[in-house]
């Protein structure tokens, strides 16, 4: 890992199984990953034939949405099922940006930390072949100029962002197998210039009661791999009840209630096997209330 440039937390070989793993784990409608996987492979099939004049296509998927919903997860998917659909195209790779690590307080290394991410390691890998790069809270590397404070050096910041479009152009004329898969929890704080670079910006929504049914019984599936009994409450009619009550959670939220569920009992934390659906409608409702409450306040 300490091999890796500066800002680059991972480097994976595509396609991965557990990536694969991971993009049908995310419970969403089926045509919003349709057309993120439409959008992703023509990035690799049209764009490197066709002019920016014919096609301004910058080579950039913006995923937003409340934090749990699974942006980043598909994210990482998608970069593999990119992989997977491409059969010919060989050599794709995913680098995965660490933007707080890019970040400083002394004045200019903030923006010279970004032009190096972005004109030499990520540069350089594309030249290697095809590259999916994952952007995780991209406001943090391109904040809305218009609505920073003059405080906590502001010129940096603005230089940076400066210094994240200039580089997103150069990249976009000079490798079109590169492809930026972009996340953010608040999307009004990334810069107008950014999102106008987007070829396709999605808003990944919060599970309605029929994905929280289908979150539901997937993790209570994989358990019952190790737990028997819980098959049971996976398949039970009074699932639909606990989905009713899941409807406003995201996706991570869900999924910790059943665990909360777990833990709620000790006899139940030691064999799992005695979960009841009453100990988890108990914990689903109990999660609900907090996170309603949260934010009233």
């Amino acid at each position: 890992m300490h091999d890796l440039p500066k800002g680059i937390h991972r480097i994976r070989t595509l396609p991965s199984p557990d990536l694969e793993a991971l993009w049908e784990s995310i419970v969403v409608d089926k045509p919003l990953k349709d057309r993120l996987i439409g959008q992703a492979v023509l990035n690799f099939t049209v764009r490197p034939g066709v002019s920016r004049t014919t096609l301004p296509l910058h080579g950039v998927i913006l995923l937003v949405g409340a934090p749990g919903t699974g942006k980043t997860s598909l994210a990482r998917g998608l970069a593999s099922r990119i992989a997977s659909v491409m059969e010919g195209a060989k050599g794709f790779r995913l680098l995965e940006v660490e933007p707080h690590s890019l970040t400083s307080s002394a004045m200019g290394r903030t923006q010279r930390a970004v032009s190096d991410l972005f004109s030499q390691a990520i540069a350089e890998a594309a030249t290697g072949g095809p590259t999916v790069v994952l952007l995780d809270e991209v406001e943090t590397l391109a904040a809305d100029r218009s609505k920073l404070s003059l405080e906590a050096n502001p010129i940096d910041v603005h230089r940076a962002t400066d210094a994240v479009l200039v580089q997103l152009d150069a990249l976009a004329e000079q490798y079109p197998h590169l492809l930026f898969v972009a996340t953010s929890n608040f999307p009004k704080a990334i810069d107008a210039a950014f999102t106008s670079r987007c070829d396709l910006v999605v808003h990944v929504p919060l599970p309605d009661q029929e994905a929280c049914r289908k979150i539901l019984a997937e993790c209570l599936e994989g358990l019952a791999s190790k737990y028997p009994s819980l098959k049971q409450l996976a398949h039970s009619p009074q699932l639909e009840q606990c989905a009713k009550i899941c409807v406003g959670l995201d996706g991570r939220a869900v999924r910790k209630a059943v665990a909360t569920a777990l833990a709620s009992d000790l006899r139940v934390a030691v064999d799992p096997n005695r979960l009841t659906m009453d100990l988890l409608r108990s914990s689903l409702t109990t999660t609900k209330r907090a996170r309603t409450e949260g934010a009233q306040s």
